[in-house]
């Protein structure tokens, strides 16, 4: 039997939203962002990984997790498919981090990720940088 464990994050748009990066995409709970925050595709979030729901962080705590993040901006729905691990800490206040790579901080939420920010539909990507918001759900698979 399978176990899906689910919460959404809403976050807002922001003008600089550059979503270029090729590892790595972000949201974060700040409120502002510079050019340089290349793969923050979402700020204003409600929670970075350590706000996130104990049943979330727990379930994304497993080697054997799969997990799916479903971007949804308007209309537009964009997803990346990783995995969890028993090395997850999840301890960061503000920012919650995708990654392709195995590396792990407080700021990881998911490792061996398909897609990176530099893969979003540019079509979502303006429609940040106009400031439209969005959501992201998290979905875990244990």
């Amino acid at each position: 039997m399978c176990n899906i464990t689910r919460c959404v994050v809403p976050f807002s748009g922001h003008k600089n939203v550059r979503a270029t990066h090729r590892t790595t995409i972000e949201i974060t709970t700040h409120e502002s962002l510079t050019p340089r925050g290349d793969c923050i595709v979402g700020v204003a979030s409600d929670v970075g990984c350590f706000g996130l729901p104990y049943n979330i962080r727990r379930a994304l705590q497993s080697d054997s997790s799969k997990v799916r993040i479903l971007f949804t901006v308007g209309d537009d729905l964009f997803a990346v498919y990783g995995r969890g691990s028993s090395e997850l800490t999840l301890t960061h206040p503000q920012d919650i981090v995708l990654r392709k790579s195995d590396f792990v901080c407080p700021r990881t939420l998911v490792i061996g990720c398909d897609a990176a920010s530099i893969d979003m539909p540019r079509h979502m990507v303006q429609s940040l940088q106009g400031g439209m918001g969005g959501t992201m759900e998290i979905a875990v698979q244990s």
